[in-house]
């Protein structure tokens, strides 16, 4: 084995445990052959993955995207793949499985291709990175100081097709509805453009959440063609953001970068500490800014991202922002009638985990932690736990906060019992506030559904910033700065800390266009506004 896959080895090996929720792991990632005619080099890795499945109408997915480094790890790039489409000439995967590179080439996904559910043990799978289309040379890509990192961030396919917005009820805070008279909610019957307008009923109507900027009720505006409303297919992340996740990609950013992106700092309603707050484990020590950031518990949900910090994860991932739009088709599904006040798992009633129900209760968590009342599927503790990691003397005592990623869900709990979406994403409703493009404000609209290319900003003082200029948040001043504000975004589907069981409501618009910037509250958390923010990121199907 060379030097440079010795010691990326060593790296998969600290990181593998870091990284992935639901047991996903790379093992044996080796570069396997390299073609230095055509500018390619082949890598082999084996892949495990707790919990795979496809059905006749969605499946689950691995996006499967590689960082290098060719000055020894101080810097690192995205790779650029070599070839598109469904199992590209040199990329193999074992049988029963396939691999789809999409247009960009920015990674692969890693699916079923049949129809069955179970644990995935791939061994050998083979992709191919085309070093030449990243400005390699043949000599720096064999050099001893060129280092590969292989990441992997599990995603539900959501297929295309219509499907309700709204829940036509009356008591549903701000829904999607069709006339200022006419509570049936709007019906996405395609990806044309939309135009709303101020009528009694049959139409789009728009009703405003009354966030400052925000459009009026029955205002008339346009959503493009090219703004993802949810009727195309798309993949969305099987789980909110993991703090393992998060230490993966904060441990590759530039030292500039990483002091933007620092969620231990006091900057923008941050912990301000790298102990144990609200549940949130990450620890960086500031002052030795060359130091790796470190997570106690990496399956569990990732609190205090303000947005540039999702939305720069979601750049560097190649993934991007989901809209209000895919959150609804995610929760709801194709073509299924609204249920009046439902949760993400389809009914208008929840089961809270109560506070004493982490098990086992006298341990700490560890990734494989449950809760004891097997139909719970909702994270609302109004108070702070008492068990698992809150226990008397634990590493979060009596703290509140999310829980482990999917901690609902085992393999024989139904739809309801495990708190999903209508194709299996987790926690739509509860654990951490989601965010989500809004469509009532310019800022929103603007989105063109565009990918993230695994490069973030170098600009002086907004390093580590997205740099997708259709985003929301991106600087109206100077779009070079990347985003660093929140114009656009809402959020939505509750969080730990909601007051109202409203907010948990696969309809309930009451954070949709109330962005933090234009509310005044921080970016990270913000207590008195009662909402802990997290993320959750998509990517198109094609």
């Amino acid at each position: 084995m060379s030097k440079k896959t010795t010691f990326f080895f060593l790296l998969l090996l600290n990181f593998s445990t870091l990284v992935f929720a639901n047991n996903l792991q790379f093992n044996h990632f080796d570069a396997y052959a390299t073609d230095t005619p055509t500018h390619r080099m082949t890598f082999t890795v084996d892949l495990r993955q707790d919990n795979g499945w496809r059905n006749s109408v969605s499946h689950d997915a691995v996006w499967v995207f590689m960082k290098y480094s060719t000055d020894g790890g101080q810097t690192w790039h995205h790779a650029s793949m070599g070839g598109a489409g469904l199992n590209p000439d040199g990329f193999y995967a074992p049988q029963g499985f396939e691999l789809f590179v999409p247009q960009d080439m920015k990674g692969f996904f890693f699916r079923r291709a049949d129809l069955m559910s179970a644990n995935v043990n791939a061994a050998g799978v083979r992709f191919v990175w085309n070093y030449a289309q990243d400005g390699i040379s043949d000599a720096a890509a064999k050099a001893a100081n060129t280092i590969t990192k292989v990441f992997g961030i599990e995603m539900v396919y959501i297929p295309a097709g219509a499907f309700f917005a709204g829940d036509g009820s009356s008591g549903t805070p701000f829904r999607f509805k069709r006339g200022s008279a006419d509570d049936s909610p709007w019906y996405i019957s395609s990806e044309n453009a939309i135009t709303t307008a101020n009528v009694a009923a049959g139409g789009f109507y728009y009703q405003s959440t009354g966030a400052p900027n925000e459009n009026a009720n029955g205002d008339a505006f346009l959503v493009s063609n090219s703004f993802p409303k949810g009727y195309s297919a798309f993949y969305l992340m099987k789980y909110e953001l993991t703090e393992g996740q998060w230490v993966s990609f904060f441990n590759t950013l530039s030292t500039a970068a990483k002091m933007n992106r620092d969620v231990t700092s006091s900057v923008q309603g941050g912990k301000a500490s790298s102990g144990v707050v609200d549940r949130n484990t990450i620890a960086w020590d500031v002052s030795h800014p060359a130091t790796t950031a470190t997570t106690a518990r990496p399956s569990r949900a990732m609190g205090y991202v303000s947005w540039p910090d999702a939305a720069a994860f979601a750049d560097w991932a190649a993934l991007r922002p989901m809209t209000e739009l895919e959150f609804e088709k995610a929760a709801r599904g194709v073509d299924v009638a609204p249920v009046t006040g439902e949760f993400a798992w389809g009914s208008s009633t929840y089961n809270a985990a109560a506070a004493d129900e982490i098990y086992p209760p006298n341990q700490d968590e560890n990734g494989s932690e449950a809760v004891l009342n097997g139909t719970a599927n909702l994270d609302r503790n109004a108070l702070g736990w008492i068990s698992g990691d809150g226990r008397n003397g634990g590493p979060a005592q009596g703290q509140k906060g999310p829980l482990r990623a999917g901690i609902f869900a085992v393999n024989s709990t139904s739809r309801a019992a495990s708190g999903a979406g209508y194709y299996g994403n987790m926690e739509l409703s509860g654990n951490l506030a989601e965010p989500v493009v809004t469509l009532g404000r310019p800022e929103g609209r603007q989105f063109l559904g565009t990918q993230g290319d695994g490069e973030l900003s170098t600009l002086v003082s907004y390093e580590g910033n997205a740099t997708n200029v259709d985003w929301p948040g991106i600087d109206p001043a100077d779009a070079r700065k990347g985003v660093d504000k929140t114009a656009g975004i809402g959020y939505r589907g509750g969080d730990f800390s909601s007051a109202s069981t409203s907010d948990f409501q696969v309809s309930s618009r009451s954070f949709a266009a109330k962005d933090p910037d234009s509310m005044g509250l921080n970016q990270r958390h913000d207590v008195s506004a009662g909402i802990f923010y997290g993320a959750r990121l998509a990517r198109a199907a094609f």
